[in-house]
């Protein structure tokens, strides 16, 4: 298994007449269909979790209604969000080998993506996991075992559109944990090339001076 971060096979070339345009564009809503369901299934889920013990007392309908709302959630960020709304996107193919190879794209132009819509994007992106991991400390504590099932699903697809658009925003980048590592390693590195190379260009003031003889 194999990941690669490429940039998006598109053309990014700003239309003739359009550059005055990009400033006001930064602020707007450019796919506002696209952010509403964005947000609707991925809010939809929680609150049915939520409430789903007032409406039904059947755990398997609150279980099929909050698997559906998470899968469609599930795929409407991978597949239409991400993509329109930032510009970047992840998906997995199978070369003839039968070696499975994850693939993280970034649109080149950056610059065209509105920011309002890239803020939306992010905190709905980091915010849900988060109630998620909430959710499961609750059931966990609360020994609901059939709850805490629900919540690890709910846990597991969201965390992986948190991490593929993580890793198509980063890329190939190292980790925080292995650029430190390696700051300091060069840090050390460099620290005693100096010391060396200040050691040999001082003076030997310090060696006898061998002696002379006069006649």
């Amino acid at each position: 298994m194999s990941s690669v971060t490429m940039p998006l096979l598109d053309d990014d070339t700003v239309a003739f007449g359009e550059e005055e345009n990009d400033i006001s564009r930064k602020n707007a809503l450019q796919h506002p269909y696209v952010t509403f369901f964005h947000l609707l299934f991925r809010g939809a889920s929680i609150v049915v979790y939520m409430l789903c013990g007032w409406f039904s007392k059947s755990f398997i309908a609150s279980f099929i209604s909050v698997v559906l709302l998470l899968s469609m959630d599930f795929w409407t960020v991978k597949n239409i969000s991400g993509r329109l709304m930032v510009g970047l996107r992840w998906w997995n193919y199978v070369d003839d080998e039968g070696a499975s190879h994850w693939v993280f794209e970034s649109k080149k132009d950056q610059s065209r993506i509105s920011d309002r819509e890239a803020s939306i994007f992010w905190t709905s992106l980091v915010a849900t996991p988060l109630l998620w991991s909430l959710f499961f400390i609750i059931a966990l504590f609360s020994f609901e075992l059939k709850w805490l099932l629900l919540v690890t699903i709910a846990l597991v697809l969201n965390s992986s559109n948190l991490y593929g658009y993580i890793k198509c925003k980063v890329g190939n980048k190292n980790s925080f944990g292995t650029i430190t590592s390696d700051f300091f390693r060069k840090q050390v590195i460099q620290n005693a090339v100096s010391i060396v190379s200040r050691q040999a260009s001082t003076p030997q003031s310090n060696i006898p001076s061998q002696p002379t003889n006069i006649v």
